[in-house]
């Protein structure tokens, strides 16, 4: 009776080693693929590679991910989580605070996570830029989830702070300028190469912020005072 006891439990010990193994597997080709991705973009990374530095056969990808395509989605599963997050914060600046406020919240909590990009979030910046140079099936769903949201927010604001509609031409013209004002300050490896520190130097993420929100400020008030 002790013995027949005792089966049960020594397989339910054994099935758990494969369940944990095929977890921490998983994992590793998922740590692979984003530093990888995020370094090369994923038409010059191959799932070889990966493998190898995930200490995985070729065939744990097609079983855990489908195939190369799919894991480098679940790559972009995290990087849309983390960029959520990012959105979250720039509109979280109170429910009572003015339109100018919440316009100033925004930039401040935007600019200060570009240039204040830690190891959790640079392979995020690094992933978007490949994006931007060689799109694929991923592009749309991170425009859609992790872009537009956020988007959307600003476009509220900048109408409101016009006194307009929010599909006025003003509004999208004045999106893309504040937005460009914004990217232009987050770490760039040609940039620093061919023009230095400039323009942030010694500034601070504050010191940035307090002039792009003078800046496009001033301009979305003269618009307000324009025709359409």
């Amino acid at each position: 009776m002790n013995h027949a006891a005792a089966r049960p439990r020594r397989r339910a010990a054994h099935s758990r080693a494969p369940r944990a193994e095929g977890t921490a597997t998983r994992e590793r080709l998922l740590g692979a693929a984003t530093r990888l991705f995020s370094e090369h973009g994923f038409e010059h990374v191959a799932v070889r590679d990966i493998c190898r530095e995930a200490g995985a056969n070729l065939a744990a990808v097609n079983y855990h991910f489908g195939d190369k395509l799919g894991l480098y989605l679940a790559v972009v599963d995290v990087a849309i989580a983390i960029a959520l997050e990012v959105n979250a914060l720039t509109m979280d600046a109170g429910a009572d605070r003015s339109t100018e406020d919440r316009f100033r919240h925004y930039v401040r909590t935007y600019v200060g996570q570009l240039m204040n990009i830690d190891a959790r979030t640079s392979w995020c910046h690094q992933l978007i830029q490949h994006e931007q140079v060689e799109p694929t099936p991923a592009a749309s769903a991170f425009f859609e989830q992790a872009i537009r949201p956020r988007i959307a927010y600003l476009r509220t604001v900048i109408a409101d702070l016009i006194g307009c509609p929010p599909d006025d031409t003003r509004v999208s013209r004045s999106i893309a300028g504040v937005q460009a004002q914004c990217l232009f300050y987050r770490p760039d490896p040609f940039r620093l190469a061919v023009l230095g520190e400039w323009p942030v130097g010694t500034d601070s993420a504050d010191a940035v912020a307090d002039h792009i929100i003078a800046f496009s400020l001033a301009g979305i008030r003269a618009l307000s005072r324009s025709d359409p």
